[in-house]
């Protein structure tokens, strides 16, 4: 991703149903706000199958605001993305300074790509044994991790295959943009830069509006290693993060079935297919409606910029924001990282329900177990 992101730099110039007998294996953990909840026969669909992907993403904010530790996953997640986005500037920082060869570029990207989301897939599987062995009302988050321990191998495997798919991923969607016709070039603001590099030179999160105070400090050719962490490791983690979520939505059963079923990596990936096709309207929902508090959020900063009236850096050159537009920025940025992985972390929990009600219709017939005391 490094070697190719450098085209950046010119960028820079509510219902429920009534209970149902469906049934649950006993080994798989239940949440006590789903374990009753009616499932119907089939995939279903309509406006009942959205309700119930959306009610999925409301119940985890409930058990979130109930069991506030699991915030340590919202956490540590953050840092896993803040040490990415080192990383990605000093890969930057290398490419531009020592000019490693292609191999070495791609086996430095695998393996940053790899350590990410490592950190990340085992503290989700940290995430679902904790909130699937409740005790007393109270998920332990880090009792969760530990008992992660167990999967270390599983995990091993399946961050390596989501590092593979996330790098060809990333080289596909490049490449479909460079490869446009002269006549569907209009279509380069969906690429994997262009947005992201017109927006955050924008106010409030460039909120210097002076970029000098990054490139011109003597020692690093020119530009100081801060300039590689932002903007530009902060790019390639945005990009980064978006590749890895659709791949955490395309596939959000793996790992439950193997924390939880002790499923074998290619096991759980059949299996997870295998039930995505049951509810898969319901996780696109879901995950849209995430999506959608997050943008609602995003999309305040055009009225920051509209009270402030501050825009482009580049218009402004000669207006340096008051030190309390500059708080405002930072917290705005805060406030909109902050809710991101918030609604990350109710993202997993919300998955834990869909991988509930998606079992709950593989082995029908059989009683509901009772939910954890």
């Amino acid at each position: 991703m490094t070697r190719v992101s450098e085209i950046a730099e010119h960028w820079f110039g509510l219902c429920r149903k009534p209970p149902t007998a469906h049934a649950l294996q006993m080994s798989v953990g239940i949440l006590p706000e789903f374990a009753h909840e009616g499932v119907p026969e089939g995939g279903g669909g309509g406006s009942g199958t959205i309700r119930r992907g959306i009610e999925a993403a409301l119940s985890g904010m409930k058990i979130l605001n109930r069991n506030r530790q699991l915030l340590w996953f919202t956490l540590l997640a953050g840092l896993v993305l803040a040490l990415n986005t080192i990383g990605q500037g000093a890969l930057r920082y290398i490419g531009r300074t020592m000019q490693p060869d292609i191999i070495v570029r791609y086996v430095l990207e695998f393996f940053i790509a790899f350590a990410t989301l490592f950190c990340l897939v085992f503290l989700l599987a940290g995430l679902v044994l904790s909130i699937s062995s409740k005790k007393a009302g109270t998920a332990s988050f880090f009792e969760g991790l530990c008992g992660a321990k167990k999967f270390i191998t599983a995990i091993v495997v399946w961050s390596v295959v989501l590092a593979l798919a996330g790098m060809l991923l990333f080289s596909i969607w490049f490449y479909f943009f460079i490869w446009l016709p002269p006549g569907l070039r209009f279509l380069n603001i969906f690429g994997p830069f262009n947005f992201v590099t017109s927006t955050i030179t924008q106010f409030p999160f460039n909120w210097t509006l002076d970029w000098n105070m990054f490139t011109e400090i003597p020692g690093y050719g020119g530009r100081s290693l801060l300039l590689w962490i932002y903007p530009f490791g902060f790019t390639e983690t945005l990009i980064f993060s978006a590749i890895t979520l659709l791949l955490f939505v395309v596939t959000p059963f793996v790992v439950p079935l193997v924390v939880l079923e002790h499923k074998s990596i290619w096991e759980a990936v059949a299996g997870s297919f295998a039930m995505m096709k049951k509810v898969w309207i319901e996780v696109a929902a879901c995950a849209l409606f995430l999506g959608i508090v997050v943008s609602g959020v995003f999309l305040t900063y055009l009225l920051v910029q509209a009270v402030s009236g501050i825009v482009s850096p580049y218009e402004t050159v000669m207006f340096h924001p008051t030190g309390t537009w500059i708080a405002l920025a930072i917290l705005y940025n805060l406030a909109l990282l902050t809710v991101a992985f918030i609604m990350a972390t109710v993202g997993g929990i919300a998955a834990q329900h869909l991988y509930t009600s998606a079992k709950s219709r593989q082995i029908p017939g059989s009683p509901v177990p009772e939910p954890h005391s």
